[in-house]
């Protein structure tokens, strides 16, 4: 469906409200699962005081915070990220280089990725997600008349990748470091890179990923779990064998609402990494289906808000808009097919849904930025340019 013409549009809504409803139903489905699925696991905890509702209270705050970020989000000018790209991706390798200082980083199940805020932990990847996507928007623009060469183009984009993946790998953070690795190269792409280099990188990449495969034991011990979960089913393959064991019980319109066994302290990061399984446990393939579908459809939207942009040759907003929407796509599917066993664990949420603040506060403040992008492509089919 086409919402916008070539001729000024004064009856057009001043924000896309489809983008903004989608959302809603994506954080209210998220809610309620992570209250689902986390129920089990505060009940038996010592330390939450047995509070069976204290992960439905954290995310509900989280999720406030996020709503107050994203409208302050809303209210900034695009060109305002723009102009302070550097800075804010200069921000985020501080925070990843602050992580790993002892006494300052936090370590949780053997990797150091959070700093500790007191009443909460921050997770400084989530961050630089975004500021990844803000920097490689702006380093396209920046080096449009040189982005298909080698050295002046795309060699400096490289180094900028390897040293963040380099700050990513001592917490470890592997699947963060997947995902911004394929954004930033994305976003490279749609900006002009040139296909040599392109396919040059899927060969090249493959590569680097098995070095570093077979350079770390517990990565290794993971690849060999997911190819053969049964081998090792109470150690390494023990997350995938109940996360596949709670689809297989949902068949195809689930157990219902809160019917969920694995939650029970039998699969792992259930209100977490896992989530997708507790929700196809609880509602089946229909149920994961209508997830499926409300993500294809964001992103798409996000896409298409995009798309708008290049035609008001708006360019910066509209790699910032394909940026947000490859975060959402990549993360989506590694996490979506981590459930399913189609990936080795990676330890990456299910963005607006999993429980978590980082994730679910950059979630908000991203998509606000894209209802900025479109509101802005809006104001400029009423004439009201800025």
């Amino acid at each position: 469906m086409k919402i916008f013409s070539s001729q000024k549009n004064y009856n057009l809504p001043i924000y896309d409200y489809n983008l903004i409803w989608v959302t809603l139903l994506l954080l209210g489905i998220g809610l309620v699962m992570v209250y689902s699925s986390s129920i089990d696991i505060a009940a038996a905890s010592k330390s939450l005081n047995y509070q069976n509702y204290y992960y439905l209270v954290r995310q509900s705050i989280y999720i406030i915070i996020g709503f107050i970020c994203g409208y302050i989000a809303l209210q900034i000018p695009i060109y305002f990220w723009q102009k302070m790209a550097p800075y804010i991706f200069i921000f985020g390798l501080l925070l990843l280089g602050l992580v790993l200082v002892p006494g300052i980083g936090k370590e949780v199940n053997g990797s150091q990725r959070w700093i500790s805020l007191g009443v909460a932990n921050f997770q400084p990847s989530e961050f630089v997600k975004l500021a990844t996507i803000i920097y490689a928007s702006d380093y396209v623009l920046r080096k449009s008349k040189q982005m298909r060469t080698l050295v002046k183009g795309f060699l400096p984009m490289l180094g900028v990748i390897v040293f963040t993946g380099f700050l990513l790998l001592l917490e470890p953070d592997f699947g963060a470091l997947a995902v911004i690795t394929m954004v930033a190269l994305g976003i490279l792409f749609l900006g002009g890179l040139s296909y040599k280099i392109f396919f040059g990188l899927m060969i090249f990449t493959p590569i680097s990923i098995y070095f570093l495969i077979i350079n770390s034991p517990y990565r290794l011990e993971r690849i060999v779990a997911f190819l053969d979960p049964w081998a090792d089913p109470y150690g390494k393959g023990y997350q995938l064998i109940h996360s596949l064991i709670a689809f297989g019980r949902g068949e195809y319109f689930g157990v219902g609402l809160g019917g969920s066994v694995e939650k029970q302290l039998y699969l792992p990061e259930a209100h977490t990494d896992f989530i997708l399984a507790v929700i196809g446990e609880e509602f089946g393939l229909l149920g994961v289906t209508i997830v499926i579908g409300l993500f294809v459809y964001l992103v798409l939207r996000m896409f298409g808000i995009a798309k708008e942009s290049i035609k008001n040759k708006k360019h910066f907003p509209a790699l910032m808009a394909q940026g947000v929407a490859l975060w959402f796509a990549f993360q989506g599917i590694i996490n979506m097919g981590v459930n399913v066993g189609l990936f080795p664990t990676k330890g990456l949420t299910l963005p607006l849904l999993s429980f978590g603040g980082s994730g679910i506060l950059l979630n908000m403040i991203a998509v606000a930025i894209v209802l900025r992008i479109d509101h802005e492509n809006r104001r400029n089919m009423r004439g009201q340019y800025y």
